[in-house]
This record gives C-alpha cells, sequence and structure tokens, in this order.
C-alpha cells in the first residue's frame, strides 16, 4: 500500500491555527477538509494517510480522530497531548488505537523556548508513558533542538521515534551543518526513523529548485535507509511552495536509485510498519 505518512487538516472556523502568525501563511490561511486532497492521492495511487495535529489541542485530535474511522484513506492519526500530564496514562488509554486510531503523539518542539525541553524530566516520563502505550513519537524539531532530540531518543530506546521533515535544514540559507552531522547522529540509533518531508518548505517558496533541495533529501536517505525512511507530502503546508506533483516528484527523483522494493518500502512499508496501518482496512 503506498502510503503518504504526513500531512494535515484544519478548519479555521472550529479554532485558529497559532504558527500562522505572519504574512507568510496567508496562502494556506484558509480551511483544508480530507476532500481537498483525496484528488491528488487518487492520481498518484495512495491508498492510505497518516494524519497529523497541527495545534496543541485535544479537541482536535479528537476530531482528526473520527476522520480516520470513518471509511476513507486516513488509516491513522498522530495527535497532540500533554507530555507534562501526570494523568497522561489515563488520557491515552482513553483514545481509540492502532489502525483508524491513534498511532502516534507529536508536539512542537520547534516553538518551546527551552532547546532542551525534550531533556526534562517530566517530559522524558510523558515519553515513557508514550511508549508504555504502544504508541509511535514523531519529533517536531529543527538543529537547534536536535542535540535533545537524540538524548532522549538515548534515554527511550524501548521508543518508536520519527523524525518529522528531515529535522528541517535552513535550505534556503544553504545551511549544511550541524543539521547533516546532528541527523547522522540521531539515524545511529535503531528506534528512530525519518521523514522525508517538508523539504520544499524549509527552501526559498517562491525560487527553489530541485538541485538545492535533493543533497539534503540524499542525506537523509542515507543516514536512515529506506528501511526507515518514510514519504510525507506535508500538504497542505508545502503549498506555500509546491504543490503536490512537484513534492512527490522531488521525492521520487531522490530516490531514483533505489531498488523497486527500497521505492516500495519509502512510498508506503515503512509507513506500515512503524505506525502499524499497513493492512488494508478490515484486516
Amino acid at each position: 500500500m503506498r502510503i503518504d505518512a504526513h500531512h494535515h487538516l484544519w478548519d479555521l472556523g472550529r479554532r485558529d491555527q497559532p504558527w500562522m502568525d505572519g504574512p507568510w501563511a496567508d496562502p494556506i490561511r484558509r480551511s483544508y477538509a480530507l476532500s481537498d486532497l483525496t484528488p491528488q492521492l487518487t492520481a498518484h495511487g495512495f491508498a492510505g494517510t497518516v494524519l497529523v495535529q497541527s495545534s496543541a489541542s485535544y479537541a482536535e485530535t479528537a476530531e482528526l480522530l473520527a476522520l480516520a474511522a470513518a471509511d476513507g484513506p486516513v488509516r491513522g492519526v498522530v495527535g497532540w497531548a500533554d507530555l507534562t500530564d501526570p494523568g497522561l496514562a489515563d488520557v491515552l488509554a482513553a483514545q481509540p488505537r492502532g489502525p483508524g486510531g491513534l498511532v502516534g503523539i507529536r508536539h512542537q518542539v520547534q516553538d518551546e523556548p527551552d532547546p532542551d525541553w525534550l531533556t526534562r524530566p517530566e517530559v522524558l516520563r510523558g515519553l515513557g508513558e508514550v511508549a508504555e502505550a504502544g504508541l509511535v513519537y514523531d519529533l517536531l524539531v529543527t538543529p537547534r533542538e536536535l542535540p535533545a532530540a537524540e538524548a532522549a531518543v538515548r534515554a527511550l530506546p524501548g521508543l518508536s521515534f520519527v523524525l518529522d521533515h528531515a529535522g528541517k535544514p535552513a535550505v534556503a540559507r544553504g545551511d549544511w551543518q550541524p543539521w547533516a552531522d546532528r541527523t547522522a547522529a540521531l539515524a545511529r540509533h535503531p528506534n528512530v526513523s525519518g521523514k522525508l518531508s517538508g523539504l520544499v518548505t524549509e527552501a526559498d517558496h517562491a525560487a527553489w529548485r530541485p538541485q538545492q533541495i535533493l543533497p539534503y533529501a540524499r542525506h537523509v536517505l542515507d543516514a536512515f535507509g529506506p528501511d526507515r525512511l518514510l514519504f510525507g507530502s506535508d500538504w497542505p503546508v508545502c503549498t506555500l511552495a509546491a504543490d503536490y506533483d512537484d513534492v512527490l516528484a522531488l521525492a521520487e527523483s531522490a530516490t531514483a536509485r533505489l531498488t523497486p522494493a527500497e521505492r516500495a518500502a519509502v512510498f508506503g512499508g515503512t509507513a506500515g510498519r512503524v505506525y502499524g496501518v499497513g493492512a488494508p482496512r478490515g484486516r
């Protein structure tokens, strides 16, 4: 099954998205429904998706879970939860789990003032509860937070982590270090996978070229390997810089040297295994 392992949906009539904090977000400052994405998925043969939270809201996570429970392409939800909540275990236990339910947790760590937020004792305790619940933890970090991310990964070898958006390198500035070494260090831990996603929005939105982005994509492919790399469109955020076709073409170019079986892993198999959403509905 081909799986788009990272996309968003939001309804601005229900709640604001605080991360849309300037004119840069105006092109996507509207509501997005699953029906807006379905034509792209159908055109490119994606039978399943992983729907990822975009706000720190239990209400939003409940809405995303309702979408996943319905008949459609959403196979699982990476939702939000307060990792510092002493009652987190009960919160997680109350959620529908597995295919069609909650498969992971994410928090906007990149927005925390403390670059070491992930290593705070209360956060590590919460990550331990995520592991106990059998869920995945998605790392939304920049190069600044990658050292703390690796420390958390080292402290929790039983938790499956996924690095979103290749760790968000500053492609527009052409920055390579320390991002390259820090992502490679993170990838040396076998409980971490990486997402081939989000790179176009780290580039110059109006003037990016494939040759500027491909070195970053190939670096994460080399670091994680196809069995620990997941394609995600990051739709609709990606549309700030590129349409779905262009994002997919860029990922296909980055993986062109792989065997058919390896490409199948990147474009679905790895996501199915990591998130446990690979089986068709009804099985």
